[in-house]
Parts: C-alpha cells; structure tokens; sequence
C-alpha cells in the first residue's frame, strides 16, 4: 500500500498510483487525499508522508473515536472513566492518542454535566471552574488535539491547518457540532487556532493571541479595545469616533490585597526610610512601633502567629449591557467599582494551614511538644540540678545538643515572674467550664506562668528547664526569706486540692510568709507601743475583738471538722451559730469575765451556772496541702484503733477549740463543750429537751431546766482522751493561744519540696499546667458568634483530660505510651491552634459584617476537619492537602460593600511605585490584577435563513435567545499583559 511503497522523508508520488489505494470504508479520506495530490501533481510539487498519512489515518481515527463519544452520551463516559478536571466539579474529559507514522498526537473531549448527572445547556460567561478555552470562545463542549511533544504545540502552521481540516471533517462526517482547537506558536503566547461547524453553510473560526510584554498605550484603555473589536469586521476607513456601534459589553475586575509578606517588607523599608528622617522625640511615638495583625489577641503576650489570611481577592463584575460609542467606555473606565453588579470576595489561605508544622513554626503546639520530649528525658535523672550540672554523667549527651539561653535572657524572665507588680490575680480569667477538670494550675497563677516562659526558654529543652527552674526556686526562696509577698499568689483562702501540687504548695507558702509578716509587724508594734497608756492599749484589744467578730461573722461562724473527725463523730456536724449584737450590750456581771465570745448559741444555757452558752471565737483549722492529706490518711491507717480516738492527731486543734470555750464561758463543764461542738455524743432523754439543747425551743422552755440528757458511751468511758483534754487545756481565747499552723516550719518544708522535687514529677506537672494554661489563653480569643470553635475547643479540653488524666497518678505505668499520647495530643491542640487563628483573623477583619465571617469560617472548618486526621508522616498526602486548602467564593451584599473596600487599604508609596500606567477602575487606590472583557454582537434568529441549526446555536452560543452571536471578542490582562481570543462567523 501508500505507507509501504513511500518511504523516507518525502518523495515524489505519481499519480496513477495514487489510484491504486484501495480504503472503500473511508472514501471521505481518499477524496480528499486526491484533491490534495492532484493540486500537487499539477504544481509538481513534493508531498510530505506526514502529509499523507495525515490526511488518512488519524482523520478515519478522529471519526471513529468521535462517533463512539456520540453514541456513549456524557453520563456513559462518566462512568467508563472520564476523570475531573481539575479545580471544576461538573467538567470532565476523555482522552484518545492518535498515533501517526512520524507524530503522535492526543485528543481531548471536555463536556460539562450537572450534579444529576444530565448535560448542562448554555454557557456561564463568568464561571469561576469554566476550562480556560470555554471562557476564552464562550463554548461548552469541545475536543483539544495537541501534540504528544514536549512543547505540547503546533510550531509549523501548514501542519496545523491541516489537522484542523481533518478534524473538521471527521466532526462533519459526525453530524457534530463541537467545536475542535489545536495550540500553535510559541508556548507562552498561548495562542490556539479552532474551527465549529455551525450545521449550515457557515462555519465558525476561533484564534486566540497573547502579547507579553510592551502593551500599546491604546490597548490599555477600554475605547482602544472597542476599537479593536470592530476593527476584526468592518471596513478599516471608518471612523469609529464618528459613528456608533451597538456592542455587548461585559467586564469582570479582580483584585488583590497585599499578602502579610509584602506588607511586612515594605513595612520594613518604611520603618528603615522613616528612622533617617525621625527626630529623637518621636522614637516613643505610637506610629514607630510595628503593629501584628494579632496584637490585641491573647497568645501574643507568647508569640506572633501568622495571619491565616495571606489576602484577598476581590472580583467586581459588571453585567451586559450595550454600549454604542467610545464616550460611553471612557465613562465605565472612570467608574468606581461600587457602581458593580456583583461583587465575589475569595479569602486567600496561607500554605501554612493545609501542612503540618513539624518545627517549622513556633507557636502553642510546636512549644508543647518540645515539653513532652523533655519529660521523656526527665526520667533519666534523680534532681534538676543533674541536668544543670556539666560534671554529672547523665547530662554529657545534653550538652552539645540543647541550647541554654544567655544570663540576660534569663534574667528578663525572672524579672517577667517577679517583679511585675503584686496585685492579686483574677484566677478565673480565661477559665473554661471544664478546665477545672484538669489538675493544673489556674491561668493567672505563678506556676502557670512559670511554664508558659519556659515553653520559649532555651526552646523548651530539658536543661534550658532546668537553669529556669533553680533561678525560679532561688527567687522563691528570696521571697521567703525577706517576707516579701509571692506574685500572682493570693494570700488567703483555702487549699484548692483539684490544682497541681506545686501550686498548692505555693499557695501555702504565700500565705506562710503573710502569717509572718503579720506577726512582724505586730512585734514591731509591740516594741514601739511599750510607753503608750492602758487607753490606748484598751482601745487595740477592743480593735482586735472587732476584727475577730468581723472575720467571723462573714464565715456565718461556721465550723467543719477534718474528714478523719467527722467520720469519728458519726458525720455531725457543730451547731449554725450566729451573733446577736444586742446581746453584747446588757450582759450579766459574769460577762466581765468572758473573753473571745462570738455571742450567744440561741437559748442553749450552761448546764451548771444556768447562763448562756456562747460560742467562741476558734482558730481556723491547719492548711493543707494534698500531700498532707494524704500523709494523715496514711498515719490513721497504720494507728487503726490503738489510741482509741483518730482524734490524736488533731489534738492540737482539740485543745484550742476548749481553750476557746472555756475563755468564753468561765463557768461551762465538759458537758457543755459536748452538747456544742459534737451533738451527736449528747443523748437526751426528752425530745423536747434535745429540741432546746439545739437552740430551736421558745423562751418558755428555760421553765424545763435542768435537761434530761447524758453522755454518750464513748464519751463516757474512763480514759477518755477528750475528758483528759479538756481537764488539760487552759483557758486562753483563740488570739492568745499558740497558732495551729506553724509557718516557719510549713514554709521551710514546701522549699525543700521545690528544691528536691524528683525532675519527672516537677515536668507531669509542667506538662499539664502548660497544657491548661495554653488552653485557656485561645480559650480567650474573640471570635464572634462561631459555634463550631465553642464545640472544638469542648472537645480539646475532654481530650487533654483523658490524655492528662495518667500524669495524675503517682506512677506512670507505660512511660512510651504515654509519650506517644502527648505526642498525638500536641498534634491535635495543633489543629485547634490553627481553626482559632483563623476564627479570631476572620473575626477582626468582618467585625461591621459577621455574616461573611462565619460563611467563610464555615466554609473553611468543612474542607479542614477532615483533614485533622490524615497521617502527618505522609508527604503525599500532605501535599495534597496543601493543594486542597481552597475555600469557597462569596457573594458581598451592598451592605457589605464597605467592609470590604476597607480591606483594600491604601498602597503607600513604595508599593505603587512601579504603577506608571493605570487602566481605571481603582479601588482605593488598587488597579485590577486582571481585566476581562466580553465585547459581543449578534444577528436575529428569525433572519438566520442560512442557520440550519438555530435554535442549537442560539443554545449553546448565546443566553440571550433572540439573536445569535456572530462575532465575539474576550480581552484579559492588564498594562504589562494583554490576551485577545475572537470567535467569528
């Protein structure tokens, strides 16, 4: 045959044997293969043989292919594999390669369907996913044959127009209507040439261009493209400026903010251009200092993060309308942006977001992390100071890998901790309702602060920690020795038990050294008060009864028993007692005698002198802190039941509490103590008499004296060590007794605590403190009214509860499982970390338009949760993820218009510097990163005599449906870049 008898490069091709290919199913292929080579036989012309098999073989290829896509429909393709193409969810194409004798070529299908799975009709000028070809021609489906090269483009023209020839042919053969394109030229210009047969005597012809670089001036202006426009189909001798034309015009402006970086560099060039022209009493002025987008936000007392937010993109699209004259584009040109149909805002995420950080940031989780590997390292040795000390062996493999940071650095921090002022802190702040759950320290608290600096200290490295720690109990100690109040420690109040034991042990000892700076200065009273006079001594004591009523009145003179007492004395509880202030005025001549009285006890009288019972002022029971709960469990488990009472170890506040009450009532016998501080060992014999001893009788029952009642049995066995006690305590008012807490000897023990504290138990401690403290510091982040971050951050503070909750024992059991739990915590406080950010970037910025902030969050929170759980370690799927971090397009109302335009702030100086040209348009002081324009005119439908097929035309080339699109002009670019695809008929 031809293929086998032509061989070589090109050569001559008689006639006659032309006569003798023999393809009867392709009789198409071989009229048209005669008509070329008789043209070329009788200009005795050299045929190519890429030529030739051209002609035949990849045109029957294109015809049998096509006719297979008819006949399969787009749903059918859909389902035998025709992928998505990419960034559009309704497009999708087939391919088929064509093989040739020299070249090999491949054909594309792209179709369009709708969610249903039917075919779209008509065309979205201005959709966002539309295939640069269909927004380029205003097509819908269409076939792309390019070469299979590595320029992937047709740089001889003969060529080109021959493939496109075949194609059109095979399309005919068809009775299709898609239109085919083929790239040409240069790869950059990105030209493509395309033919459609209309199903009539007409055929449409596309061609597209692009002009790189040196824009004519005339170009950039929208009446130099008018003129363009007409210039491609009437006569070139008109004057456009003399007559006027009706056009379609339709036009679509993108702009963009500054992204963070440039702002940062050029604000960098500023602050450096302005510190040569400033005087030396503006360096303290407000507008030197370089403002973060996350000033005012909670972490950045910690850090600046980055703004999720890298920019926006703004499309501002006007609708069709007709213009006639050159006039009337000057006036779209100067239009404000405002005077826009429809404005679609697209929120530009920064790459950050779709990746894990692994140390590439710093910030709350990469922090975290780098505390949970040095508890891993904790373990390895017995005291802090191993880790500080270069002798020790354990720390020889620290030395050369961690960092410690230089004595200022340490310095400042220490400084931060403890002489930043001593008021007291608000430990609520920030709280979250299930961080109480969590045993740490409360936010505001110094421990917390203390391990919130040592996540940045030294990069949170296990010795760094170390030196941090010594300086910290150094200055502990300091604070102890010199009576000088702990910072962000209150000074009263009771242990709070659910926090970490560090804190309770700080806690005690500020109110240790309050305990003793009191007592300072009452002996430095004392000493300056030797020569005063008794009036002025009689007036303290009775400043000192006042104080004491005071106190103990707005404790409701309310006492409770330690669990090991109450649990003795069957759960009772002492009687409510309150103080009648008009009974301290008539008192009985016996009163003279009473000290420390609180008032009365109801009606209860003494059993023996028939006076009232009045309750005494008590000393507040001993603080303690958990470890000493549990200190006196223990001792009262291994004593059992041989000292007769567990009383004995609380003897010392047995003894006070009788001083007290004998001081306040002089005549009282053990009975009375008895039917006061434990009812339950009264036994009365009478109801209506244990109703009086209870003080709930009326007046009338001191008639019924005395009460019928008596001891109860282990009262009332010999020995009893309560008898004893009360025989043995003197009686002396609760300011006059000897404290029940020691605060010297209290005081000493917790710094021996702090200063021995095994490393691993100081860094659990840390651990969970950090966590919390993190926690509730994003937990204070404004971010509007967005629901999913109030629901992610529950979920955070449930997850860190039960991964924290094997920190809390006293033994960890599987030291690397707990190790890779944090790990995977650290991973998950990450994704919380970055939806916070974002939430409080959104918040900022859409504060006067809260509807565009929580649709854009939404947006977000829907593509990135999913994405929580995807492996870290996988650097495919992370680059996918980075691929996929696209949110969604949003329509801007009128309403929102402001806020918006208001993110455009203006370009300074330095930015703008290269705007030479403008094209119009601005936006406070923005010109468009890209123009695209739809010039159109058409013919009426009714007068198409020559349109066969109208009605599918009018359908699938113009939504206007009255007339159909003759000619059709798109235009992108900007001043430096220019792009024009026209589709003709």
């Amino acid at each position: 045959d031809l293929f086998t008898r032509v061989i070589g490069g090109s050569a001559r091709v008689p006639y006659p044997e032309k006569r003798a290919i023999r393809l009867p199913t392709q009789s198409i292929w071989l009229q048209r293969a005669d008509r070329i080579l008789s043209k070329k036989m009788m200009r005795k012309e050299r045929c190519n043989i890429s030529m030739i098999s051209l002609l035949l073989h990849p045109g029957k290829d294109i015809e049998a292919t096509c006719r297979q896509w008819l006949a399969d429909g787009p749903k059918n393709l859909v389902e035998k594999g025709a992928v998505t193409v990419e960034d559009s969810k309704n497009l999708f194409k087939v391919k088929y390669d064509l093989k040739n004798v020299t070249k090999s070529y491949c054909m594309e299908f792209y179709f369009q369907i709708d969610d249903n799975g039917s075919q779209q009709a008509g065309v979205d000028n201005w959709n966002t996913s539309s295939h640069d070809l269909q927004l380029c021609f205003g097509v819908k489906d269409f076939l792309l044959i390019a070469p299979q090269s590595a320029s992937g483009v047709l740089l001889d023209t003969p060529e080109s127009s021959k493939l496109l020839s075949s194609v059109a042919i095979a399309l005919s053969n068809c009775a299709s209507l898609w239109p085919a394109f083929v790239p040409v030229h240069d790869p950059s210009r990105n030209a493509y040439i395309g033919i459609q047969n209309m199903g009539t005597v007409f055929t449409r012809r596309f061609e597209a261009d692009r002009i790189g670089s040196q824009v004519p001036v005339k170009l950039m202006h929208l009446e130099g493209l008018y003129e363009l426009f007409f210039s491609k189909f009437v006569y070139s001798g008109v004057d456009f400026s003399m007559h006027t034309f009706k056009v379609h015009f339709m036009m679509r402006l993108t702009y963009e903010t500054f992204t963070s970086d440039e702002d940062d560099e050029n604000s960098d060039i500023d602050e450096f251009m302005g510190d040569k022209a400033d005087t030396a009493e503006h360096h303290g002025s407000e507008s030197r200092n370089k403002v973060h987008w996350d000033d005012d936000c909670p972490w950045s007392e910690w850090y600046s993060a980055e703004d999720p937010l890298r920019g926006f993109e703004l499309v501002v699209t006007w609708a069709d309308r007709t213009v006639e004259n050159t006039l009337e584009m000057a006036e779209l040109e100067n239009a404000t942006p405002h005077e826009a149909e429809k404005w679609i805002l697209h929120p530009v995420l920064s790459p950050y977001l779709g990746e894990p950080s692994h140390g590439k940031k710093i910030d709350f989780s990469s922090q975290l992390l780098c505390l949970v590997e040095a508890l891993d390292t904790s373990f390895t040795a017995q005291f802090m100071e191993d880790f500080v000390s270069v002798e020790n062996s354990s720390s020889e493999s620290l030395k050369t890998s961690v960092v410690i940071p230089p004595p200022t650095v340490l310095d400042r921090v220490i400084k931060d901790l403890f002489h930043e002022g001593s008021k007291l802190p608000n430990f609520t702040k920030g709280e979250h309702r299930l961080s109480r759950a969590l045993k740490a320290a409360p936010l505001e608290s110094l421990f917390t602060q203390f391990c919130l600096h040592s996540l940045w200290f030294g990069n949170c490295n296990i010795r760094a920690i170390s030196f941090l720690w010594v300086e910290f109990v150094r200055e502990v100690r300091w604070c102890w020795e010199e009576s000088q109040p702990l910072p962000n420690m209150p000074i009263d109040g009771s242990i709070d038990l659910s926090t970490c034991l560090i804190h309770q042990k700080l806690h005690l000892l500020a109110i240790c050294i309050e305990k003793n700076r009191e007592m300072n200065e009452e002996f430095l009273d004392c000493i300056g008060s030797d020569d005063s006079s008794d009036a002025s001594v009689s007036v303290e004591e009775n400043h000192k009864v006042d104080k004491r009523r005071n106190r103990s009145s707005k404790a409701g003179l309310q006492r409770k028993r330690d669990s090991s007492i109450a649990e003795d004395t069957s759960n009772q509880l002492r009687f409510e007692r309150k103080a009648e202030s008009k009974n301290s005025v008539n008192q009985i001549r016996a009163d003279a005698f009473r000290r420390g009285s609180a008032g009365p006890v109801g009606t209860m009288m003494l059993l023996k002198s028939h006076q009232p019972l009045h309750a005494p002022f008590t000393q507040d029971p001993p603080l303690m802190t958990e470890d000493m709960h549990e200190e006196r469990l223990q001792a009262v488990e291994a004593f059992g039941d041989s000292l007769n009472v567990p009383g004995q170890l609380e003897k010392d506040i047995l003894l006070s509490d009788m001083s007290a009450f004998k001081a306040a009532n002089p005549n009282a016998v053990f009975e009375d103590f008895i039917r006061w501080h434990s009812p339950g060992d009264w036994e009365s014999s009478e109801p209506e008499a244990a109703e009086a001893s209870a003080g709930s009788s009326t007046e009338g029952s001191k008639d019924k004296w005395p009460p019928h009642g008596r001891l109860s049995k282990r009262m009332s066995d010999q020995g009893n060590l309560w008898r004893k006690s009360w025989n043995d305590a003197p009686a002396l008012q609760a300011d006059d007794q000897k404290p029940l807490l020691d605060p010297n000897r209290e005081g000493e023990k917790i710094l021996h605590y702090l200063e021995t504290v095994r490393p691993h138990q100081l860094l659990e401690q840390m651990v969970c403190t950090a966590f919390r403290g993190a926690a509730d510091t994003l937990n204070q982040t404004n971010f509007g009214d967005m629901r999913q971050m109030t629901s992610k951050l529950e979920q955070l503070y449930l997850i860190i509860k039960s991964t924290l909750g094997v920190l809390q024992r006293n033994h960890v059991p599987d030291r690397e499982q707990a190790v890779k739990d944090l790990r995977r915590l650290c991973v998950a406080f990450e994704h919380v970390e970055k939806l916070v950010t974002v939430a409080a970037s959104l918040h900022r910025k859409f504060l006067d338009a809260s509807r565009l902030a929580q649709v854009i969050f939404s947006d977000f929170y829907a593509l990135y949760v999913p994405m929580m759980g995807i492996n870290s370690n996988d650097e495919e799927e992370n680059k996918s993820r980075t691929q996929e971090m696209q949110v969604g397009r949003q329509e801007v109302s009128f309403r929102e218009r402001q806020v918006v335009s208001n993110l455009f702030s203006p370009p300074s100086a330095n930015q703008s510097w290269r705007k030479v040209l403008s094209m119009g348009n601005l936006l406070n002081g923005h010109e468009p990163i890209l123009r695209e324009i739809i010039f159109s005119t058409g013919d009426d439908v009714n007068n198409g005599i020559h349109y066969a097929a109208a009605a599918d035309v009018a359908a699938s080339g113009d939504r206007r449906g009255e007339e159909i699109e003759t000619h059709r002009m798109y235009v992108s670019g900007t001043s430096n870049d220019l792009r024009v695809a026209l589709s003709t008929d």
